[in-house]
């Protein structure tokens, strides 16, 4: 009988994988900018580089996943995200431009973050778990997990050991995706459909609902990640913190929130219907962002972030299942075009609430205002979601 569990595990760890690759290089920002003299204006395409290099491969796998295989592609993304971790301690001292270095192992992990974004989910989705939607949900808290405990982790080795080895830490938590390589070498791993090939991306395009859950899913990251890039200033004013600890507090106390979310729906989600809990989900976070854009007081404002995380922590796994019920043929194109989209709105949600931020004289409360459109688009689109048909 083959054992699924193994399965789910090497997905769990794919999840913490894509966390390690996305949190721990952005703590070594002003490090790379003191020893390889490198301008804020560079160190910053960095983060560019890695969200780009992810919706490339978003690309890649909605056209190529299903004639490679999810095996050879999923092994490929632990691969690609040891090498990218164990070139960044190396690579910047051996190449006479150290910039290039953090560039090329950025974009090596980057690859394998894409890949693993894009294929855990179709790979538990197809392996024959009883409640789907909880699995789903409890895979993706993972990624918060991850982001907490590789924050967690690189400030205690750092206050330990000191910043200047963080070489060896990039060395050691590269040991997560090169062990989990044996993993998805040897577990079971399923088909979406049992010809290995869904539905093709201009049928999927084709369909209206499809563009609802592609609406749902931009704004599912726009919702998420405008919140996130003004959370330290708020912590930093409530609490009185320096700029320092709440860049690093501001992280874990909204991933903590969206883990928690994520795992309380994997424990009792059979017991709750996912699209109420959605919306509900979706009313919440409009809260939020009024909480931190129309109140003045930073407490008020940073309860606000913090639920944010909590109200936005089901939309991604919770959008990925209701549309792998509306679509069932909608195959790997499905999940790699929905990733795609999410990551879009990670992306433009925060330079879309930045922009109108700067306009407004670098006034916070204005740009969440306008980052209140995410939150309430999404439940609009998610009550037509409910009510169209797939075909």
């Amino acid at each position: 009988m083959k054992n699924y569990k193994k399965t789910k595990i090497a997905c769990y760890l794919g999840f913490i994988t894509q966390a390690i690759a996305a949190n721990f290089a952005p703590l070594l920002f002003l490090k790379f900018h003191m020893d390889y003299n490198i301008s804020l204006g560079n160190i910053a395409l960095i983060s560019t580089c890695f969200f780009f290099t992810q919706l490339v491969v978003d690309l890649f796998c909605a056209k190529f996943v299903d004639r490679i295989g999810y095996r050879a592609c999923i092994v490929a993304s632990e691969v690609c995200s040891a090498l990218g971790l164990v070139g960044l301690a190396i690579l910047p001292d051996l190449l006479s431009n150290p910039y290039m270095g953090i560039i090329i192992s950025v974009i090596t992990y980057a690859i394998g973050s894409g890949l693993i974004e894009v294929l855990c989910s179709p790979i538990v989705e197809a392996c024959p778990f009883e409640n789907k939607e909880a699995t789903m949900s409890l895979l993706h808290s993972f990624y918060c997990w991850g982001a907490v405990g590789t924050i967690l982790v690189s400030t205690a080795f750092f206050a330990i050991f000191g910043i200047d080895s963080w070489k060896y830490l990039a060395v050691l938590l590269a040991l997560v995706p090169a062990i989990n390589i044996y993993n998805f070498a040897t577990c079971p791993i399923e088909y979406l459909v049992e010809d290995g090939e869904g539905m093709s991306i201009p049928s999927l395009f084709k369909t209206p609902l499809f563009w609802v859950a592609i609406i749902l899913m931009v704004c599912s990251g726009a919702s998420e990640l405008s919140m996130a890039q003004w959370a330290s200033a708020y912590a930093e004013a409530a609490l009185g913190l320096s700029k320092t600890m709440g860049d690093l507090l501001w992280p874990c106390l909204f991933a903590v929130a969206m883990g928690i979310c994520r795992v309380l729906y994997g424990k009792y989600g059979e017991k709750v219907n996912l699209t109420k809990f959605m919306l509900g989900s979706g009313l919440l976070c409009v809260v939020c962002y009024v909480l931190a854009s129309l109140f003045s007081n930073p407490v008020v404002g940073l309860a606000g972030c913090i639920l944010c995380g909590f109200s936005v922590g089901i939309m991604w796994p919770g959008t990925l299942s209701i549309s792998s019920k509306k679509f069932p043929a909608g195959g790997t194109a499905m999940f790699a075009l929905l990733a795609m989209a999410g990551d879009l709105g990670g992306s433009i949600g925060p330079a879309i609430v930045g922009r109108v931020t700067q306009m407004a004289g670098d006034n916070i409360r204005t740009g969440m205002t306008i980052g209140l459109i995410f939150p309430v688009v999404l439940v609009i689109g998610l009550l037509f979601f409910v009510k169209m048909k797939s075909k």
